[in-house]
């Protein structure tokens, strides 16, 4: 292969060695390349995702397409810090799922093949997958989170499908993916605060992969994605979830105090989110 064509790639085939934790088989995984102009970082949007411009030599990427490991047969899929982490799997019940796991990923993403590089709609259904596997993890791996996280992302990779595919409803299933990443979202906060599963020890909290908003992040996310997608028809109901939206908001993002470890979009946002809240609570919305 001549020297101009390697430097035209996008991705490699990393040389570590992976082996699935449910039905054995070893592979390895693509990885995106680094370094020369192939990411040019765009906009941070108000759900925390980093956009990126297409370059002239490489054009699009979406690095969320290559971030969950996926096992090429039967489809189980983690983050990778969680993929070998087989004392906290239930393998059995993950190979049972493994020909419905298939089949209900092959319906909402056609023509998916982790056997050959990944396209945006392998992307889209990794990140499907993952939220769906963690299913099969125990507490112990604070599971709930990271399918919030996997939910989120799969709807902003869902998003880039409908630029492309508008006529395919990838706008509608990217809707009901947030709506899932609201609930997981809120349910992982229960559950902490319950003591069920941990979330302030985890080092990594996302939500994309460019930048670690780590616990207020996550929190931030949780009041977004409550002020969005929870209850909208039923005014109590509403007023009840938005309050408890606000709350998180001032008491953990330090709204009118000094917050010199915090990036300034990101209390950017925050502000304007707790801004928004106030004037739909105060009635100017």
């Amino acid at each position: 292969m001549a020297a101009d064509d390697n430097d035209l790639k996008v991705t490699f085939q990393s040389k570590k060695r992976f082996e699935c934790p449910v039905c054995d088989t070893e592979f390895t995984r693509e990885e995106l390349r680094s370094g020369g102009g192939r990411l040019i970082a765009g906009k941070l949007t108000e759900e925390l995702h980093r956009l990126y411009e297409p370059s002239v030599k490489y054009g699009e990427i979406f690095p969320l397409v290559y971030q969950p490991v996926v096992c090429p047969e039967c489809w189980f899929s983690s983050m990778e810090s969680d993929f070998s982490a087989k004392h906290f799997i239930d393998t059995s019940s993950a190979k049972n799922d493994t020909t419905k796991r298939l089949d209900d990923t092959r319906l909402i993403f056609p023509n998916t093949d982790f056997h050959q590089s990944r396209t945006l709609m392998d992307g889209a259904a990794s990140q499907y997958l993952a939220l769906r596997c963690y299913d099969f993890y125990t507490k112990k791996a604070s599971p709930t989170i990271k399918q919030g996280i996997s939910s989120l992302r799969c709807a902003w990779l869902l998003d880039e499908l409908n630029k492309k595919y508008s006529e395919q409803h990838y706008d509608w299933l990217a809707l009901l993916f947030r709506k899932k990443a609201q609930y997981l979202y809120g349910e992982a906060l229960i559950r902490e605060q319950s003591g069920k599963e941990s979330l302030s020890s985890l080092k990594v909290l996302g939500p994309d992969t460019d930048k670690n908003y780590s616990y207020e992040g996550m929190l931030y996310i949780c009041a977004l994605l409550r002020y969005k997608y929870g209850p909208a028809h039923d005014f109590e109901e509403r007023k009840v979830s938005l309050e408890e939206a606000r709350r998180t908001i001032s008491k953990l993002f330090g709204m009118g105090k000094s917050s010199k470890d915090k990036p300034g979009a990101f209390l950017e946002l925050a502000r304007k989110l707790y801004d928004t809240l106030n004037r739909e609570l105060s009635g100017e919305t």
